[in-house]
């Protein structure tokens, strides 16, 4: 059984009539009285009395035209959902974004995608990247920002940042009025980082192991205005990224870490072997295509 059999079934029933019914489907009358004797076959059950002048259903077949309404009208509203979610009409992103980096152009990005799809509605998850990965891993996430290296056997990406980490410290500090700071030169320091969750705690202590100490951790956060505060009040230095410097209050200062300069590269994440929906892959072509086209006009 299909589901043109009940919808023939269903336009016999609505004319009272094989030959109106044909006429009406664009069909012959021995082609829908067959799909009808069909039916009747696989139902084991007489649909239509044919002994009376006028067709008429039989008790079976008034049972089985009520059902046959409902999954008439199921199957045409899977169809209108599906044309909604293939036109882009309807869909939901999820979306795992670290806390660490400047949103701005990217909240930017997801309100123009808004604004051309005002049916799809985002959920933005803030974690650090080693989260993210295991959220988009486990299929939580459809996307994730995250520092790379990624898991290349697991995660295809598009790498579309990637900047320096700067020293941030307190204006009144020894370090504050140079230009540039040997990382060797904080050995003795107390530093704020951002918990193990986040890829660039592991990173800031691997390059400090480089030059010959580790790292005298007294705090980490997960968020990074609590990291600027603590400095801000004096308690230790920290290390973000040269965008977020950029934007810090006035009771911090930034300087830039040489020999060795510590990088971060962000990229957008998603899972090699899973299930991408409309709505997540029309933005992250979206997106891609915005990055691009920002950076080339920069």
């Amino acid at each position: 059984m299909d589901i043109k059999h009940l919808q023939y079934f269903i336009e016999v029933s609505n004319f009272n009539s094989f030959s109106r019914a044909a006429e009406h489907l664009f069909i012959t009358q021995p082609t829908i009285s067959k799909m009808i004797k069909n039916l009747e076959t696989e139902l084991g059950v007489e649909l239509f009395d044919r002994s009376r002048k006028k067709l008429a259903l039989t008790d079976a077949g008034q049972i089985i035209l009520e059902q046959a309404k409902l999954i008439d009208k199921a199957f045409n509203n899977l169809e209108t959902e599906l044309d909604n979610l293939t036109g882009l009409k309807k869909g939901h992103i999820r979306i795992g974004l670290p806390p660490i980096f400047d949103a701005h152009f990217f909240l930017k990005i997801i309100s123009s995608f808004h604004e051309k799809y005002p049916g799809i509605t985002f959920q933005l998850v803030e974690d650090g990247s080693k989260k993210i990965e295991e959220d988009v891993a486990n299929n939580f996430l459809d996307v994730g920002i995250i520092v790379l290296p990624t898991k290349n056997d697991i995660f295809d990406h598009f790498s579309f940042m990637e900047e320096d980490l700067k020293l941030i410290l307190h204006p009144s500090h020894p370090l504050a009025e140079k230009e540039e700071v040997q990382l060797a030169e904080l050995a003795d320091e107390s530093f704020i980082l951002f918990n193990k969750d986040f890829v660039l705690n592991d990173r800031i202590i691997l390059s400090c192991n480089s030059v010959g100490f580790n790292p005298h951790i007294i705090s980490e956060s997960s968020q990074q205005s609590f990291i600027e505060e603590m400095v801000a009040y004096k308690l230790g230095i920290s290390l973000l990224p040269e965008s977020i410097c950029d934007n810090l209050n006035t009771n911090v200062k930034s300087v830039r870490v040489v020999n060795p300069s510590i990088s971060w590269n962000l990229a957008i994440i998603w899972g090699k072997n899973q299930y991408f929906s409309y709505a997540a892959k029309e933005w992250l072509q979206f997106t891609k295509e915005q990055l691009t086209k920002g950076f080339k006009d920069d």
